[in-house]
């Protein structure tokens, strides 16, 4: 006889597992999709399903709902896992669902994890997607612009799954208290506002938001017919939130996007936060200081250009002492780019001269700037004309340094921000003599 447990015979299996959704009334989250009218509700509905890919960040649905139109269509249905499977595994269901084909029958095939395949792997899959011998649907955590062939991914329609909200995680978890698939034969008493505390911690992740329910209540007070879960068992189990972040993936550069983008657009309380989901996440701040560097001249410039003592300076701090008493070198670092006065106008004057320099035929350097130190190049003119600028009372010359097809050509053009006027100024007063004594000549 089975032994029984807390939950019944079904209790070995984690609460996630148990409450997984059977059909789309039990669903919780993504109504952009799957409220009625909406087209992904339509094809699973209506058993109309063609190639997808699902794309969404951890608990969200993307396997469940895979498992949802494997119960209503009348498709031969294949559960296949790029974590355990090669290509000989790939060769032998391609077989399976052309003979299916064969007799009219349709073969769905689901991918969880399909980022995981290698090119080899996901061009197996290709000839039989292009000729209906098989419907994919894959599931992934990556941008699948990034992971997924691009001609693979031309013949599937992506569905973007979104990180379920506080209210859909709480619905959920308030469910968990009184279905029979979960704690539906206990008596557990839980405040609703820590309900609401489960799910700000789980991150929009359902399957995270159950498990740390079922956490709670396995390690609460029980006197044999109530649970009573505690203020104190809620912060010990809740004590170090899961941040969703991959350093090599897409959430990485949209990280560090949202930290230059707050602090090009003078939002110093934006930054901190983002710098510091990076910093919590586990970001490497040596990373995280080069990007602000690079930022302090590509977006403060000569604007102020203390800007890039700063930030070369909070890179050095990050190196001499790490994580975490580094933090606040790169705050330091991070509201100051944000409060300097901003100026693109490095960026743009380097970026003109890039295209000038691999476009425009290669002129050789003028005469008059070439270093001289052999006689043959002295009798080649090299250095001939050259004016020594401390020479003069003014420490200008109206010499020309630009090629000749180049000549006029205006590369930094600088702002009116900050400390960039007064160069602003002084550039003018530079052309304005030069301009003047080319005159006189």
């Amino acid at each position: 006889m089975e032994q029984q447990t807390l939950f019944g015979g079904d209790g070995t299996r984690p609460l996630a597992a148990r409450l997984r959704p059977r059909d789309l009334s039990e669903f919780v989250g993504q109504a952009h999709l799957l409220d009625e009218g909406k087209v992904l509700r339509r094809l699973i509905e209506h058993d109309q399903v063609s190639s997808m890919i699902f794309w969404g960040p951890p608990g969200v649905g993307k396997t469940t709902l895979a498992r949802i139109i494997a119960n209503r269509t009348k498709a031969t249905f294949i559960d296949f896992s790029a974590v355990t499977s090669g290509i000989k595994e790939i060769k032998q269901v391609m077989q399976q669902a052309e003979d299916n084909r064969r007799f009219g029958e349709r073969t769905i095939v689901f991918v969880d994890e399909i980022h995981r395949f290698n090119k080899a792997q996901q061009d197996a899959f290709l000839p039989f997607v292009e000729k209906g011998s098989i419907i994919l649907i894959g599931a992934t955590t990556e941008n699948p612009s990034f992971e997924v062939n691009g001609a693979l991914l031309s013949r599937c329609k992506v569905f973007v799954l979104q990180a379920l909200t506080t209210a859909d995680l709480t619905s959920l978890l308030s469910r968990a208290l009184t279905d029979p698939r979960g704690f539906g034969g206990q008596k557990i008493e839980i405040e609703p506002d820590m309900l609401e505390a489960i799910a700000n911690f789980a991150n929009g992740d359902a399957r995270a938001a159950l498990s740390t329910l079922e956490m709670l209540v396995l390690n609460s007070d029980t006197d044999g017919k109530t649970v009573r879960v505690t203020r104190e068992t809620l912060e010990q189990c809740t004590s170090k939130k899961s941040l969703l972040y991959d350093k090599t993936g897409e959430e990485h550069y949209n990280l560090i996007s949202a930290l230059h983008k707050s602090m090009r657009n003078s939002d110093p309380d934006a930054a901190v936060y983002w710098l510091a989901r990076m910093l919590e996440a586990g970001e490497d701040p040596l990373y995280i200081a080069r990007r602000v560097t690079r930022f302090a001249s590509e977006d403060v410039g000569m604007a102020d250009s203390r800007a890039l003592e700063v930030a070369v300076a909070a890179y050095q701090a990050c190196h001499f002492i790490g994580m975490p008493e580094c933090t606040v070198h790169l705050t330091h670092a991070v509201v100051y780019l944000s409060l300097a006065p901003k100026s693109n106008a490095l960026y743009i004057a380097y970026e003109h001269a890039k295209k000038d320099a691999l476009t425009q035929l290669a002129e050789p350097v003028p005469l008059g700037i070439r270093n001289a130190p052999t006689r043959l190049m002295q009798e080649l003119d090299y250095g001939k004309g050259y004016q020594y600028a401390h020479d003069t009372a003014d420490k200008l010359t109206d010499m020309q340094c630009l090629p000749d097809s180049l000549e006029g050509t205006e590369y930094y053009r600088p702002t009116e921000q900050g400390l960039e006027a007064k160069y602003k100024a002084r550039l003018e007063q530079i052309k304005a003599w030069k301009a003047q004594h080319r005159q006189q000549k």
